[in-house]
């Protein structure tokens, strides 16, 4: 089937085949004549499958018929994703001179303010900055949007944002095209879909394997013992850039602190890195990703920031160097290779402790991992300039102010709540010296017993 089977424009059509886009995927060809037939969606599919151009194509063809702004809105859990989906809607929409604003934290308030003034055709944003942004200032309306979009739907559903969504949909019209789309399918998704079954068109790819990721995806583990997973990370890179010099590897870790150090400990023991996290300013996060996307920089070392919808093709090896206590985020992780039909691998370092997440995380997805093997005479050599080199990366970023970031913004939330910082923070401080002294006193009473 072609892009023009599915009643999309001629324009439309030559733009998609200018950037090598021939064939529509399943969610594209099931979903895109239903969206410009007027019904709301649902769609789910593995990742890599085209989610962004299923809704990003109909909401173009509908606005070179009725062009305005605000014209989509669409929501996202990720700053990082927030670009992309922007990116991909300016490389099909430049022939009818689109007009985007991204609104995402750590930029400008007053720069984007501007932005939303001019009324631009999409709004791609997270849901925190543009609920800051509709309670602090009134030089935009999104009272006559079309269409409004929640993608990576399960991440923005779970809970986690339900005030900033409030706030978000009430200054919304009723009369919209409400399109929703994931990756995994969650309770709440379920409870959409049973909600909504008889309004709403409803797609799920379906593999009868039961498999969840895609089958061009190797998957495999190493065990390792906890305190020399760090030396068993170097090595799994080693044995994998022995065969395969050139690939891209993402490496995903659970916190902004292991980020950092992991990504100082590399670079120091000479596997040049960008790191992307957090607790990072955003300028520098976009230009950590634009130096991998670019190739300048083969390694990424991140959080979860950068589990959700980032399509970068030379990614060829991702790494879990701590397995995701959500099976479901494991998914996401190990998404971000074996893109658009191509090959890729997965290794996720696996201690002891971990077994039973293991477990889950296969009955998850539907499939078993294998593993992957290194030398262990290998790691031996390595442990002691490893070890070393993480604890100089820890006192350096203890030496730095870190946390700073953090504190800034939890003060910011405190204000916001009507609050006073610095007296809840004076209430904590009495607390820590009145908890250390009962452990004191609990102390000097233990000692006098062992006397008696």
């Amino acid at each position: 089937m072609s892009f023009a089977a599915l009643n999309l424009n001629q324009w439309i059509v030559t733009q998609c085949h200018s950037m090598g886009l021939k064939h529509p995927t399943p969610i594209q060809q099931n979903c895109i004549p239903r969206i410009l037939a007027g019904d709301d969606c649902i769609g789910c599919a593995k990742t890599g499958s085209g989610k962004t151009l299923a809704f990003a194509l109909p909401i173009l063809q509908k606005l070179s018929e009725d062009p305005y702004g605000i014209f989509a809105l669409v929501l996202t859990p990720t700053r990082e994703l927030a670009f992309q989906i922007a990116d991909q809607f300016s490389a099909i929409g430049k022939s009818i001179g689109l007009k985007k604003c991204v609104i995402v934290g750590g930029m400008d308030m007053v720069v984007q303010g501007l932005e939303l003034s001019k009324h631009p055709h999409i709004v791609v944003a997270t849901p925190g900055r543009l609920a800051d942004h509709l309670e602090s200032c009134n030089t935009f309306s999104l009272k006559k949007i079309k269409f409004l979009v929640i993608d990576e739907a399960d991440r923005l559903l779970e809970g986690h944002f339900d005030h900033q969504l409030k706030t978000i949909f009430d200054a919304l019209p009723k009369q919209k095209q409400m399109l929703l789309f994931s990756a995994t399918v969650t309770d709440t998704l379920d409870k959409i879909k049973h909600i909504a079954s008889s309004k709403v068109f409803l797609w799920e790819s379906k593999d009868e394997s039961g498999v969840v990721t895609v089958k061009e995806l190797d998957q495999r583990y190493v065990l390792c013992p906890s305190d020399v997973r760090d030396s068993f990370l170097i090595e799994v890179i080693r044995t994998f850039r022995a065969s395969n010099k050139d690939g891209s590897i993402m490496i995903f870790t659970d916190t902004c602190k292991n980020c950092q150090i992991l990504s100082m400990t590399l670079n120091d023991v000479g596997f040049t890195n960008a790191a992307l996290h957090a607790m990072i300013k955003q300028r520098d996060r976009l230009a950590a990703l634009a130096q991998f996307k670019s190739n300048h920089v083969k390694i990424l070392i991140a959080t979860d920031v950068a589990a959700r919808g980032l399509d970068i093709p030379a990614v060829e090896l991702v790494i879990n160097h701590i397995i995701p206590n959500v099976p479901k985020e494991y998914v996401h992780r190990v998404g971000r290779t074996a893109r658009a039909g191509k090959d890729g691998m997965a290794v996720t370092l696996i201690t002891p402790y971990d077994i039973k997440l293991l477990h889950a995380t296969e009955d998850t997805i539907g499939t078993k991992l294998t593993e992957y093997k290194v030398n262990d005479k290998e790691i031996v050599t390595i442990l002691t300039q490893i070890s070393v080199a993480k604890r100089e990366a820890e006192m350096k970023l203890d030496e730095t102010e870190f946390y700073e970031k953090k504190i800034i913004n939890k003060r910011k939330k405190l204000i916001l709540e009507g609050k006073d910082p610095d007296e809840i923070e004076e209430i904590l401080e009495k607390k820590k010296r009145h908890k250390s002294k009962k452990k004191y006193k609990v102390h000097e009473l233990t000692h006098d017993k062992n006397k008696i």
